[in-house]
């Protein structure tokens, strides 16, 4: 028999708490290299003077810092789960604000796009943001192989959790004409044979650290071993 036990929120206070504004996590944002969570605005303000973690003073990135920090959807779940009206009042919030000035709420039009059906109609207004709002990666692909075509423009950009797979899905319809011919491709970085599942996070974090982007990665048809 499973035993419930209430807990005081404040005890919870010190993990779901921004270590710079003191207040409860807003658009939850993680550092990649270790893992301490801000508020995402007070983050970004304090990487446009620093390079380093607020509450560690790790090194971040000597020169963009900006790249090693990632949106923490389960941590602000969390969050608002816990915290009564927590999410509820900081939407009020962001929508007076963009009201005050005379401009539409990101979030409304987010909510409008995520309902049963949004998708039904093809057209959209002129006024509408359809830019995603994740993480953004800037790649650059580059063929190493004689026996395929090059890309005509090697420089996309694409969500930070978009993988491996996708990519080579990506140039199989662009170079062998079918998307269903991606496992004839391989995806390179440094000349390392990257995994099908790696995301382009993870590639950048643990191949491209302290090197400027674009991410450079090659293509070339799958060698078999």
């Amino acid at each position: 028999m499973t035993m419930e036990r209430r807990i005081k929120l404040k005890t919870l206070n010190s993990h779901i708490t921004c270590k710079i504004c003191r207040g409860y996590f807003i658009d939850a944002t993680t550092v990649t290299e270790c893992l301490h969570t801000f508020c995402k605005s007070c983050l970004v303000k304090h990487l446009e003077e620093n390079n380093t973690c607020p509450t560690c003073n790790i090194v971040i990135h000597q020169s963009h810092p900006l790249q090693y920090i990632s949106f923490d959807r389960t941590m602000q779940d969390i969050v608002y789960k816990l915290v009564p009206d927590l999410q509820d009042n900081e939407i009020k919030r962001e929508r007076d604000f963009y009201r005050a000035r005379g401009l539409p709420c990101p979030k409304d039009a987010a909510l409008a796009a995520d309902k049963p059906g949004a998708g039904d109609e093809p057209e959209q207004p002129d006024n509408t943001d359809c830019h995603r709002k994740d993480e953004q990666v800037n790649v650059c692909l580059e063929c190493i192989s004689t026996s395929l075509r090059t890309l005509k423009r090697s420089f996309i950009r694409c969500s930070a959790q978009a993988t491996i797979t996708h990519l080579k899905k990506f140039v199989a319809k662009k170079v062998l004409n079918g998307m269903e011919k991606y496992r004839e491709i391989d995806i390179l970085c440094n000349d390392e044979l990257l995994g099908k599942d790696h995301t382009l996070k993870f590639v950048y974090v643990t191949r491209w650290r302290f090197r400027d982007p674009p991410l450079r990665l090659q293509y070339r048809p799958k060698i078999d071993l």
